[in-house]
């Protein structure tokens, strides 16, 4: 079983706010960072970098669609 199934949901939605609060500091941790939150959260630095990556790419999608939304900013193309 993959180590996320055998959590239970209360301490994943932790984990969760927690790596959710170090991405709101820094997007792009370092190698000891990674391993500092891997150990806070109890998964492999690999996870948390692969887990970052995710992130930014959401992050990256959600900040262009929030300026599509913006009427101030031209959509159509010429």
């Amino acid at each position: 079983l993959p180590i996320s199934l055998s959590l239970n949901n209360a301490s994943f939605l932790e984990q969760l706010e927690e790596l959710e609060k170090m991405f709101q500091e820094d997007h792009y941790p370092d190698n000891e960072k990674r391993r500092e939150i891997a150990a806070v959260v109890g998964v492999t630095p690999q996870r948390i970098m692969v887990w970052f990556q995710n992130r930014r790419a959401k992050w990256r999608k959600s900040e262009k669609l929030s300026v599509k939304g913006n009427k101030n900013y031209p959509t159509s193309s010429a």
